[in-house]
């Protein structure tokens, strides 16, 4: 009888190790860069209000260390285990950096495409001399000029995100 508990102990150990994804007994694996996970999400300003969330939807997936994410979002992610829920804050400059006076614009209504009727809130899009893209939000109309702000919405902002890993790949 000991021989056979002794198999077992074996024949669980070696499925463990060799079974993909299965840690059990051994500590389960923690996200590290170059792992592509899957999280579950609700991202909060700090009066509470729920700017995005992924409950409802697929999960996030995304690699660690590639850049994809803000860089306290990934910070918040490495060494959690599936399953592993946290609740983080991350400052500003850990998100999408601080809000920047010099990105926000005031140019005469005239220089406005003829088809456009700038109203508070539209979003329009111009091309830079090197190709690249800005995005700006008109912020206030008047008679002759419009102020536009290319900041990103969430510039500026301490953000506070409820985390779930679902899988590590």
């Amino acid at each position: 009888m000991k021989n056979s508990h002794i198999v077992l102990a074996i024949i669980l150990i070696l499925g463990a190790i060799l079974m993909p994804g299965c840690n059990a007994g051994l500590g389960a694996a923690q996200a590290k860069n170059g792992n592509t996970v899957q999280v579950d999400y609700t991202g909060k300003l700090a009066d509470g209000t729920v700017f995005d969330t992924s409950i409802g939807r697929e999960p996030l997936e995304f690699t660690l260390g590639a850049g994809q994410m803000i860089p306290g979002f990934e910070k918040a992610v490495l060494g959690m285990k599936v399953g592993e829920k946290k609740t983080v804050t991350i400052p500003a400059n850990e998100a999408y950096g601080p809000r920047r006076d010099d990105l926000v614009i005031e140019v005469g209504r005239e220089k406005l495409p003829k088809d456009i009727t700038p109203k508070v809130g539209l979003m329009l899009e111009t091309t830079q001399p090197d190709g690249g893209k800005v995005r700006f939000t008109i912020t206030s109309v008047s008679d002759n000029t419009v102020t536009m702000d290319a900041n990103l919405s969430l510039a500026g902002k301490d953000l506070t995100f409820e985390i779930e890993l679902v899988k590590i790949q």
